[in-house]
């Protein structure tokens, strides 16, 4: 497993980016590899600039530690790449982050979420749909996903807690700051029914250019986008088009067709968004997706527990408990890696489909996802 330390050193070296990290991580296999490497085998990896170079060579000798006992005063795990609390569907993105900084609990559950975007200057109107989404997600069993920020953000993220629903927060700086500052409290509640997550180091100020990526993050993370409220400039567009080139779902909440507010859903909807009113055309949006989901998450606790079964009988129940498309997903995998591409043209269906399900079979620790998004069956535990 990759050791956080040098991971962090490599976070905090200046002029060298996440894209720029995850290429030389590539390239050499793991960080002890690239923190040892010489001078002249740093610069034969394609599109490293020679002061990126001498940059990296300086981070194998600089001490972590304050950063580490920053984030650990403010209660924050960090996250490497490798670690098994880091999502796998974040895994799946281009360039994902090396590290995750979190303060909260990811749980595996997580994957079946759904990202929440809009305006931060909403109307009555959207925050009342916000709110609404928020908590008609959380009862049926959907993290809500979203970025912390003024209006429909913070309207999602309330309406999904006041159902005592679990959602996560990312955020565009590092979390030894708030932004904005008006959220501290929400977001405190956020991390103790979810997590306040972020790719930036602990000190990171907000700032303008930072936000595209936290969107990136935030579609990631999702099995599809609902943008509630936005105009035509709107960041919530921005991760709209992310989700669009990751293959994940995009819904759209419409508006008048006089509002200025209304006009980026409009035209999303226009341009082939799914026209979201009420939680069945999710569902619907999701497809057989949606009932799999259902059908892998835990049993309530107040539920009547069965009957133990034989050992012959759980079997046979574990069988009919996979659905046609899991099954069918099986029969192509092996004990050999094979790549989702692969599973998405035998299958004939869509990488966000083919994603979800994946996650599920996951849950039901019937496959294992491998780096680069390869899949391998590992069969019933």
């Amino acid at each position: 497993m990759e050791r956080v330390e040098n991971l962090v050193r490599l976070a905090l070296t200046p002029g060298v980016g996440p894209v720029t990290v995850n290429r030389l991580l590539k390239a050499f296999g793991n960080s002890d590899a690239l923190l040892g490497a010489s001078e002249e085998s740093l610069c034969a990896v394609e599109g490293i600039r020679k002061n990126q170079v001498m940059a990296v060579l300086q981070a194998g000798d600089s001490d972590p530690r304050p950063e580490l006992d920053l984030a650990a005063q403010h209660n924050v795990n960090i996250i490497a790449y490798d670690d098994p609390a880091y999502p796998a569907q974040l895994k799946e993105i281009y360039d994902p982050p090396f590290l995750l900084y979190c303060r909260g609990e990811l749980k595996p559950e997580d994957c079946i979420g759904i990202g929440m975007v809009g305006t931060r200057r909403s109307s009555r109107y959207g925050a009342e749909q916000a709110e609404r989404f928020g908590g008609l997600l959380a009862r049926s069993g959907f993290s809500v996903i979203s970025g912390l920020a003024r209006g429909i953000d913070s309207f999602a993220h309330k309406g999904c807690l006041s159902c005592g629903g679990r959602t996560l927060a990312v955020i565009g700086c590092g979390l030894c700051h708030m932004y904005p500052e008006e959220n501290r409290d929400l977001a405190a509640e956020i991390a103790g029914n979810g997590a306040v997550i972020s790719e930036f180091t602990m000190e990171t100020l907000p700032s303008r250019e930072n936000f595209p990526r936290r969107n990136r993050i935030i579609a990631g993370l999702s099995l599809g986008i609902l943008v509630v409220e936005a105009p035509t400039r709107s960041g919530a567009l921005i991760t709209a088009r992310h989700a669009y080139e990751m293959g994940r779902s995009v819904m759209a909440i419409p508006g008048h067709i006089s509002q200025e507010m209304a006009e980026g859903c409009n035209k999303l909807i226009r341009d082939g968004a799914t026209l979201i009113r009420n939680m069945d055309d999710i569902l619907d949006e999701l497809g057989p997706v949606a009932e799999e989901i259902r059908k892998s998450m835990p049993v309530p606790v107040e539920a009547p527990k069965k009957t133990p079964l034989d050992e012959s009988d759980s079997e046979s129940k574990a069988k009919v408990e996979l659905g046609n498309r899991e099954q069918q997903i099986l029969e192509i995998l092996s004990d050999s890696p094979v790549h989702i591409d692969k599973i998405c043209n035998e299958m004939g269906l869509p990488v966000h489909q083919i994603s979800a399900t994946l996650m599920v079979l996951e849950l039901k620790r019937q496959v294992s996802q491998q780096p680069g998004k390869f899949f391998v069956k590992i069969g019933r535990s």
